[in-house]
């Protein structure tokens, strides 16, 4: 493939949910509400092809639409009224995504699948459609261009960019769009310096 699908998840969480690994009876299940994603191109200058910015309607395992709380409103922005006037369901943003990536592999800042395609379709009921062999770990492309391994669990998506001191444009922190940029930023230059090649992009 010429061009590598990097993208990014929001999940359903109440304050303090990730302290709880979301196991209170008050939690909701984490299922995906955004998925931001980037397309790289592998060849010439490493150019970013083009983004998507996908919101699901979240649903619980019976089926009733789950309420945005407001501590996700306050980390990322997405309202209620944003998943009712954009939102789809999760079959229709995974095959928007599918689309999108046009065959590429799909790379995320950890394993963001789980959350996508093994939790989220578990709760919808419905068959995870994309295969887990499509998806493969950043951190693995950043190990090879020699982060250090210790830095790997300090820091997040977000501010991996200005980890590396890379200039961009503004990006919100728990923007499913804008967290999967700031990893695209990274490889891109990367690519662009030589310390990644395009064949670090084969999974398996």
């Amino acid at each position: 493939m010429d061009t590598a699908v990097i993208f990014d998840c929001e999940f359903l969480a109440l304050r303090e949910s990730n302290r709880r690994f979301w196991c209170a009876p008050v939690d909701p299940d984490p299922v995906i509400v955004q998925i931001g994603a980037a397309k790289l191109s592998l060849t010439g200058d490493f150019a970013i092809a083009d983004t998507a910015r996908i919101f699901v309607k979240p649903v619980d395992r019976y089926g009733k639409p789950y309420r945005i709380d407001p501590f996700l409103t306050e980390l990322t922005g997405i309202t209620d009224e944003t998943v009712a006037a954009e939102g789809v369901p999760l079959d229709e943003a995974l095959r928007k995504l599918d689309r999108f990536s046009d065959g590429a592999s799909f790379w995320s800042w950890g394993k963001d699948e789980l959350n996508m395609m093994a939790i989220s379709c578990y709760i919808a009921g419905i068959p995870a459609t994309i295969p887990a062999n499509r998806f493969d770990n950043a951190c693995k492309l950043l190990l090879a261009a020699g982060m250090p391994q210790e830095d790997l669990g300090k820091v997040r998506s977000n501010r991996l960019a200005d980890y590396y001191g890379i200039e961009h444009p503004p990006l919100r922190a728990h923007d499913g769009l804008d967290d999967a940029l700031s990893v695209t930023y990274v490889l891109q230059h990367l690519l662009r310096e030589g310390k990644l090649s395009p064949d670090h992009f084969t999974s398996g």
